[in-house]
This record gives C-alpha cells, sequence and structure tokens, in this order.
C-alpha cells in the first residue's frame, strides 16, 4: 500500500557519492524518506561514516539500529538516541508533493542537521523549499525507476557537486 518511488541505480549512487562528500571524513548521514539513497550508501560499505534512515516502511527495520521509524505527520517524533542536530547532512525525499508534507519534512530536517541539507522533491516545491529550509534547486536532474507525473529535482543549501556538470 506504501507509495514507493525509486531512484535509478546512477541516481542513488551520485546522490550517495555527494551525501560522503558532503558529511565528511566520520560523518553522520540521515536518509529522510529516502530509501534507494540509504541503500546505496550500504552498499558503498564505507566504514568512516554511519547513516540511518528515517522511514515509515517497517521492512526496513531489518537495518536494526540504523532504522527510525518515522512519519513526517509526527515530525519530532524521534527515539531519545537521535540528538538534536547530529548530522552531517541530511537527505530528505519527502513521501507527498504537498505543501504540508514538505513543511513537517522540513521540521524533520532541521532537527537533525548541523546545516547540509540535499532535498529532492518536485520543480513546482522550489519556492516553498527555498522558503523553508533556504535551499536552491542544482543543475543535476534525478531519474527514477518509474517515470513521475511530475518534474522532480535536487536541492542544496551548500556548495555541492550536484550543481556542476558531470
Amino acid at each position: 500500500q506504501l507509495s514507493q518511488f525509486w531512484y535509478s541505480q546512477d541516481t542513488a549512487l551520485r546522490l550517495a557519492t555527494e551525501a560522503v562528500a558532503a558529511a565528511g571524513e566520520r560523518g553522520r548521514i540521515a536518509c529522510v524518506s529516502a530509501p534507494s539513497v540509504y541503500q546505496k550508501l550500504r552498499a558503498l560499505h564505507r566504514e568512516d561514516i554511519s547513516v540511518y534512515i528515517f522511514e515509515y516502511d517497517k521492512r526496513f527495520a531489518i537495518y536494526g539500529e540504523e532504522y527510525i521509524f518515522y512519519d513526517y505527520n509526527n515530525p519530532l517524533d524521534l527515539p531519545e538516541k537521535i540528538a538534536t542536530h547530529s548530522f552531517d547532512i541530511v537527505i530528505a525525499d519527502p513521501p507527498y508533493l504537498s505543501k504540508e508534507c514538505l513543511r513537517k519534512t522540513s521540521e524533520t530536517i532541521k532537527y537533525l542537521t548541523q546545516g547540509k541539507i540535499l532535498l529532492c522533491t518536485g520543480a513546482v516545491m522550489e519556492e516553498e523549499a527555498a522558503k523553508l529550509l533556504g535551499v536552491k534547486m542544482c543543475k543535476f536532474i534525478p531519474k527514477h525507476t518509474r517515470t513521475l507525473g511530475n518534474e522532480f529535482r535536487c536541492y542544496v543549501n551548500y556548495d555541492s557537486g550536484l550543481d556542476r556538470e558531470i
């Protein structure tokens, strides 16, 4: 019953690589409603980073301590072990293309991040994303395994490799 849209392998790898570079040595990365990026980060087998997945889909509980149940309707209902501003970068892909969903997910992002944000959402959310999170649209255009009805883009609030030509 869950509406999951998976990134293509190339997009998942590009976003995971960007997250690792942005997080830095011994970095901490939070993937909020971005399971394909989380899985790609795990596949990279990097010992010098830690990655958590914040996800509604309980199938990801197989990842043990790295899995945090997350419902955007309760944006700050997080376990005590998740400290404020404890992640070097947060990658988020709000599950719905609505201002309400982006607003609530933004609360979670601001709670988790030490500063860096990589947001993936529809191009129609550009103005709202800038207002809520101070992010700007990147040149990089993410691709999905299925065709989406809306143009999809990435946004960041730092100097990102996603803003350079490949």
